[in-house]
């Protein structure tokens, strides 16, 4: 939304004005104009209220970027039986950084489903900034994901790397997970929207909002039945902790109606933390936690450090005493 400001009005009292709507606007001069652009993350204002604020000339509304994105908002996703979004009640989603084993899959399922869980969280194919690191087990995880959620009665999100694995994972999980390091592969953004699948698109380490919006937009004009938001930390200055969790960013998303989900565990980096964010992203709106819940983090082959053991898992989930989840 573009606001001119009336010749001789006062574009300080306007903006005021403006700002006590909920409109927040970045103060633009030009050839004898003066003109306030509202930033993309402001809240919906109505065109015809800021019309009739004193001193306001006329409204322009240019076209939205991403206007399949603004179209979902509210309606939250289905996740088979399971809704995740706007009025539907935070969902808990957990498992391990990466799928080791089918008897760990197995455990790591009855750990999610007896404290609460409803989503299987587990990386078969696992993106590592060290080519010597692990990598994931590949093909063969999504199969003991997908047994083990079956069993307890879980929907499954995992990962996709690659254009040429987005069908299989796709064909296996209810929630393709698309990686912060890939927010912006576009490629595979296609090839994932392509497969119709709902998406959990966890935002790059260094992505401003509307960027992040853009890539789900990406995603819904290739063909996503729905992207929800899955915020993981962006890249601060303190070494204290992995990333610095943007709590603004989750209660902006929220209140404009789109599904979000915080992941504390890739924010922080290490367990101790965990729970506080956790509670701080639903006291932020959050739809939905993705934590990492491994049976014994000491033997992990992927972030150990952030996995919360069974004990402190069961701790988290009991002190968060959320509602059951409401079904789709």
């Amino acid at each position: 939304m573009i606001v001119l400001v009336r010749r001789g009005a006062d574009p300080a009292a306007v903006q005021a004005t403006l700002q006590g709507l909920g409109l927040w606007t970045v103060l633009e001069r030009g050839q004898g104009a003066v003109a306030l652009r509202a930033l993309p993350a402001s809240a919906r204002v109505d065109a015809g209220r800021v019309r009739e604020v004193d001193g306001v000339e006329d409204v322009l509304e240019p076209a939205s970027a991403h206007p399949r994105v603004d179209a979902q908002a509210g309606l939250g996703l289905a996740l088979g039986d399971l809704r995740l979004g706007p009025g539907a009640g935070p969902v808990l989603m957990a498992g391990p950084c990466a799928v080791e084993s089918a008897a760990q899959a197995r455990e790591a399922a009855a750990l999610v489903a007896d404290a609460g869980g409803r989503v299987l969280r587990g990386g078969a194919y696992k993106p590592r900034t060290s080519p010597y690191a692990f990598q994931g087990v590949g093909a063969a995880g999504l199969d003991w994901l997908r047994a083990a959620a079956d069993a307890e009665g879980l929907a499954v999100v995992t990962e996709v790397l690659s254009e040429a694995d987005a069908p299989a994972v796709a064909n296996v999980a209810d929630l393709v997970q698309v990686g912060a390091r890939n927010m912006q592969n576009f490629a595979l953004l296609r090839a994932v929207g392509a497969t119709g699948a709902a998406v959990l698109l966890k935002r790059g380490p260094a992505a401003t909002l509307e960027e992040w919006l853009l890539a789900a937009e990406h995603l819904l004009a290739a063909g996503a039945r729905g992207v929800a938001f899955c915020e993981r930390g962006v890249r601060g200055f303190d070494p204290a902790t992995r990333h610095a969790l943007d709590l603004s960013g989750v209660a902006l998303l929220a209140a404009q109606g789109q599904p979000v989900v915080v992941d504390p565990s890739h924010a922080a980096g290490r367990r101790d933390l965990v729970a506080p964010l956790a509670r701080a992203a639903l006291a932020a709106g959050a739809h939905g936690l993705l934590v990492e819940v491994h049976p014994d983090p000491a033997t992990a082959r992927s972030d150990g450090p952030q996995a919360l053991d069974p004990a402190a898992w069961r701790a988290l989930a009991a002190s968060l005493a959320l509602p059951a989840p409401v079904r789709a």
